[in-house]
């Protein structure tokens, strides 16, 4: 992927982020935060450490990390739109926060962080090694790299749909794709009402998390898969080995609700 493929997905993502700054309710709880993260971390790890966000978007996890009892959290985010929701949504607990509008490959070195943390990032990285690498400089002897990413496994079906459509919506404009992502939560709306009864695919994480969201932040979700240029499903052995090649130690993964992976490796 060329130099300006990257450029262009950090400013769909700067557009997507500058439109869509509400991370309230379960969206934006500490218990979405401990469903992402368990069972391989317990929020209550987090306490009094200093951690980096890779990708802080809007300050989603930034918050999330802070309300588990994060001391302190570096919030690095490449793009100007959404550096400047991230700003604004966490003014009140700025006093916490270290702000670093760069890429995560550009992450200083002499943090001595206890973590480094990336939620949904990661997979839209193209060339992810150089950001890896960065985040196991930054850490502390012993500090912890937590991923989560896209999975390849139990996604085969929803793919064989989302792939051939991204190919059409990465390239809409802005005001076409929301429509389109209100056609599909329509669509979702009926999903969810058949799998509490039917077993379906991704029926475990359709239930338990998405099944929990106001319908504006299904509708992002669904507006999240569809925008960003690039986007890559991770198998598991490509989820370790991403963690292994910067010198990462005792890799663990788990694979969250059947369709994505979370993955920790220590410095």
């Amino acid at each position: 992927m060329s130099e300006h493929d990257v450029e262009k997905t950090i400013d769909d993502f700067g557009d997507q982020w500058s439109r869509y700054t509400d991370n309230s309710g379960y969206y934006g709880s500490a218990e979405l935060f401990s469903d992402i993260i368990s069972p391989i971390m317990s929020p209550d790890e987090f306490a009094g450490t200093r951690v980096a966000d890779i990708g802080s978007g809007t300050g989603r996890i930034v918050k999330m990390l802070l309300q588990a009892g994060a001391r302190e959290v570096i919030a690095v985010e490449p793009s100007a739109g959404a550096f400047a929701s991230l700003l604004e949504n966490t003014k009140q607990q700025s006093g916490q926060i270290r702000y670093l509008n760069l890429p995560g490959n550009d992450l200083p070195d002499d943090l001595d962080l206890d973590y480094v943390v990336s939620i949904g990032v990661v997979h839209h990285i193209p060339e992810p090694d150089s950001t890896i690498a960065a985040s196991h400089k930054a850490l502390k002897s012993g500090g912890r790299c937590l991923l989560w990413l896209y999975g390849w496994e139990g996604n085969e079906t929803y793919l064989r749909f989302a792939q051939p459509l991204r190919r059409l919506t990465t390239k809409l404009p802005h005001a076409l794709l929301a429509g389109l992502s209100h056609v599909l939560n329509l669509c979702l709306d009926l999903y969810i009402l058949a799998c509490r009864f039917v077993r379906l695919p991704l029926r475990d994480y359709i239930l338990k998390v998405i099944g929990q969201m106001a319908r504006d932040k299904r509708y992002l979700i669904i507006y999240d898969q569809l925008n960003p240029d690039y986007a890559k499903y991770y198998r598991e052995a490509e989820a370790i080995d991403l963690l292994a090649r910067a010198g990462f130690r005792d890799i663990k993964t788990h694979r969250r609700h059947g369709y994505s992976w979370l993955v920790i490796g220590t410095k």
